[in-house]
């Protein structure tokens, strides 16, 4: 089978994606696996299909590169709609479908804002928050944050039994240094820390949010291995809306991929 390709990464955060709008594209847990691999493959922390959606602009689907079906992908959110543009679907902004729902994006110039679905809930337990942002996240405040083990740390709790129903979930470190919020983020389903993650960059803002309540009132600035993002929203009661995801995403090749 023959593939042509597209690669797009936002702020590091990288993803194969293929315009499957005939519907003729059927990929196996194998196969998407092989492709994601960088070794053997194309290389990605995701693959995506962009299809048909009646009454949107697309259909985004997305696969973590375990080869797995996944939960929302912010970034991936951001690159989709880049690609969108890349084959005239839309123009400077999009409404499509996605596996929490229906989303809105917006382009200007080389900033790509994806709209999040509504948080109201963000509980506390023991040492650090968890939440739903499209993905299910585990966030913790640490110190050192540039030296921290998030690899052998993050797989502890990505693997604990207390999460192992829901299929495990994201674990993001997180510190304030300077009014920015750095974060890093071991992903499942790539079973590794990704250079950055839309969904738990969210997270990671409105935990800042709900704890430093005279912080920002509205936005946060966060800084990932990959490059910086942004997180507006409005907040009340512990609850928020009105989420957007803002920062850079970009074309990086495309290419034929023979997949025996």
């Amino acid at each position: 089978m023959n593939l042509h390709f597209y690669k797009y990464q936002g702020c590091g955060n990288d993803f194969i994606i293929l315009d499957n709008r005939s519907n003729k594209i059927s990929l196996s847990t194998q196969q998407i696996n092989k492709l994601c691999d960088r070794y053997f493959g194309i290389g990605a922390d995701g693959l995506m299909l962009l299809e048909n959606a009646r009454g949107y602009d697309f259909k985004m689907i997305y696969y973590n590169s375990d080869g797995n079906e996944s939960s929302m992908c912010g970034n991936g959110g951001r690159c989709i709609t880049a690609f969108a543009k890349q084959l005239n679907i839309i123009k400077d902004s999009a409404r499509f479908m996605a596996i929490d729902g229906e989303h809105e994006s917006h382009i200007d110039d080389k900033i790509i804002s994806l709209k999040m679905n509504d948080v109201s809930l963000i509980e506390k337990r023991e040492d650090y928050f968890y939440l739903n942002t499209g993905s299910p996240h585990i966030v913790k405040w640490v110190e050192n944050i540039d030296t921290y083990p998030v690899f052998e740390e993050g797989k502890k709790i990505r693997y604990d039994e207390s999460f192992k129903s829901g299929g495990g979930t994201n674990v993001n470190f997180i510190q304030l240094k300077e009014d920015k919020l750095v974060v890093r983020t071991y992903e499942r389903g790539v079973e590794d820390e990704t250079l950055a993650c839309g969904t738990g960059v969210t997270a990671a803002a409105l935990v800042e949010a709900m704890v430093n309540k005279s912080s920002h009132t509205n936005y946060c600035d966060v800084v990932t291995l990959g490059g910086n993002l942004t997180v507006t929203y409005q907040q009340q009661d512990g609850s928020f809306t009105d989420i957007w995801l803002k920062g850079p995403a970009s074309f990086v090749f495309e290419g034929d991929y023979i997949l025996y």
